[in-house]
């Protein structure tokens, strides 16, 4: 990306969070500063910042922020994890960065002011959050190769939503894999839902497709059914927002549509998210809350009326995809499949592989 998806700034800018603006792309790439957390809280919930992995990373800056600004770090991670209920990373990567703190915090006292605890303290938020992002950037470099050796020669993918640099410190999670393909010669069309209503798809799927110099076109979800008939799709490939210990899948709205589909004509659908993602307190795909958005959002389009005047809307922003449906979920562990709550268990114990590794097996479970 020519601007990054988000970044921390320190002094004299700082301290604050820099985010690209998704809600402007692809018109143009305009970023948002927020020096504080309930100005990064708005820009979540907005959708300036989106993706499981990158809201991760952006949860735990919200924590620094907090720390460097002196503010009430405990308060504001609540506030921070309440912005988007259904995207577990957040929450996850903000309470890392916030046990890092107090860790810090808690520590004893040196003999002199650079050993004290209060002024360490947000130092380590800071590390935290960093780290958080140098591993999602290797997490995705992993599953790209990983999810390379899953997509056959002359490749026709079907994709939903945006789930590259967009949404990560790093390549991104299902579009890694289109890009390693890509770049294998591999990928001989890309398919990019639109993805009603916010058209993250046609948005954002389509301006780094095409900044990547990928073969892609546009199509409305609808058609997305037709589409796989004609025998014109060969593999399915997805993120994730929250896996639950079962294995079933929480993605933007209209992944559960795709995976019936894609059962029904014979194509496989591929899961692709960190192992972060995969929530075990969550047992099943049942006790996922998923976030409900503004009727606005159905209602209109690109600020225009759509629909009369106070028309009621049903807007939940992620539907779940039960795990019989799933092919297979690439991580930065492996592949597993089939995708069930053993395996899961197994994939939590197994430790990240080398690089060199990586291309070695598909580490199927």
């Amino acid at each position: 990306m020519s601007v990054p998806t988000l970044q921390w700034l320190g002094p004299p800018r700082g301290p604050a969070v820099a985010l690209l603006d998704q809600t402007r792309l692809p018109a143009e790439e305009t970023v948002v500063i927020c020096e504080t957390v309930p100005e990064l809280v708005d820009a979540i919930r907005r959708l300036v910042i989106r993706g499981a992995p990158a809201l991760g990373v952006a949860g735990a800056f919200g924590v620094a922020l907090a720390a460097c600004r002196g503010d009430d770090v405990a308060a504001a991670a609540r506030v921070l994890c309440e912005a988007r209920p259904t995207a577990v990373n957040l929450a996850w990567g903000t309470r890392r960065a916030l046990a890092a703190y107090q860790a810090a915090l808690g520590a004893t006292p040196g003999p002199n002011n650079n050993h004290n605890p209060q002024r360490l303290a947000p130092g380590a938020a800071l590390d935290e959050a960093r780290a958080i992002a140098a591993e999602d950037a290797a997490a995705s470099a992993a599953m790209a190769r990983y999810g390379l050796s899953l997509i056959p020669e002359g490749a026709r993918v079907l994709t939903h939503c945006n789930t590259g640099a967009l949404v990560s410190a790093g390549g991104g999670t299902a579009f890694a894999v289109i890009l390693a393909a890509h770049r294998a010669g591999r990928l001989a069309r890309l398919w990019v839902d639109e993805t009603r209503p916010l058209l993250q798809g046609a948005r954002l799927t389509a301006y780094e497709a095409q900044r990547a110099g990928i073969d892609y076109a546009v199509l409305a979800d609808s058609a997305a059914a037709g589409l796989m008939a004609s025998g014109a799709v060969d593999v399915v490939l997805t993120g994730a927002d929250r896996i639950a210990a079962d294995g079933s899948v929480a993605n933007k709205v209209g992944t559960y549509s795709l995976a019936v589909l894609a059962q029904y004509h014979g194509v496989p659908l591929l899961v692709v998210a960190p192992v972060s993602t995969i929530d075990f307190g969550t047992a099943t795909g049942s006790d996922i809350v998923v976030e409900h958005r503004a009727a606005a959002e159905v209602t209109t389009l690109s600020g225009q009326v759509i629909a009369p005047e106070g028309s009621a809307a049903y807007n939940p922003a992620f539907d779940v995809t039960p795990p019989p449906l799933v092919s297979a979920l690439v991580t930065e562990r492996g592949v597993t499949r089939p995708v069930t709550a053993g395996n899961l268990r197994l994939l939590r114990t197994r430790p990240p592989q080398r690089k060199s590794a990586l291309t070695d097996v598909s580490m199927e479970l």
